[in-house]
């Protein structure tokens, strides 16, 4: 008969053993016997809403579209926000609320718009650069209905 201090021993055993494995940095064996490698994290820069489009593909799933293609007035207006200003409409950097969900799915505050002027418009138009806390840039010229998400050169 094991004693109760065996028993604690075993257990404590058993599980720094499953600790060890299931946390070993991103190896083990899979159900059917080869190696598995888990992914590293693909961002790992200090969250900046104003932040730079970091040279990597896309993510998000949506199509994208190149810094240089897009229009000049939405070049302009990556170029203030990198700036941090000044923006000439009163609603530019508010919180985008993502309510159509085309956007990745993310908490209350996440994402932050500012309008692309259109030439010949009186208002805002339906240009808009939305920007992620994790320095993503999307692009919509149909006021939110659909997105590109903008990709380094």
């Amino acid at each position: 008969m094991i004693t109760r201090c065996a028993r604690l021993g075993l257990a404590l055993f058993a599980g720094l053993t499953l600790l060890l494995t299931g946390c070993s940095g991103g190896t083990g064996t899979a159900t059917d016997g080869t190696a598995t490698t888990a992914a590293a994290p693909s961002r790992t820069a200090a969250p900046s809403r104003t932040a730079a489009a970091p040279s990597r593909t896309a993510v998000s799933g949506l199509p994208t579209v190149r810094e240089a293609e897009l229009p000049a007035e939405a070049r302009r207006t990556l170029a203030l926000i990198r700036g941090d200003g000044p923006f000439p409409y009163a609603k530019d950097g508010s919180v985008f609320s993502n309510f159509e969900k085309v956007l990745p799915q993310h908490k209350r505050g996440y994402y932050h718009e500012y309008t692309v002027r259109t030439p010949g418009e009186r208002d805002r138009g339906a240009r808009r650069i939305v920007t992620g806390r994790d320095g993503e840039i999307y692009y919509t010229d149909d006021h939110y209905e659909s997105f590109r998400e903008v990709v380094a050169e």
